[in-house]
């Protein structure tokens, strides 16, 4: 039976994930604009770690529940 709690978490997961990677290529230009001679600042590293950091976060979360997912239909063959 699907359980409809599983797939509100996965559907607000997987909108997690996409949101922050609309913030990750929002940064797209600026990153391909960098200069290879040039030192980044302080501000725009903090930005970067920011947003790479949610998006690694987010997705590895969308990751755990759908492997939390499998997992549970699994066993429920055996």
């Amino acid at each position: 039976m699907t359980d409809p709690n599983e797939i509100r978490a996965l559907k607000a997961s997987f909108q997690g994930a996409l949101d922050t990677a609309v913030a990750l290529d929002a940064l797209k230009d600026k990153v391909i604009a960098i200069d290879a001679n040039a030192d980044l600042s302080l501000d725009d590293l903090e930005e970067l770690g920011r947003v790479t950091l949610a998006h690694a976060v987010s997705s590895q979360a969308l990751r755990g529940l759908i492997e939390a997912m499998r997992a549970r239909r699994i066993v429920g063959r055996a």
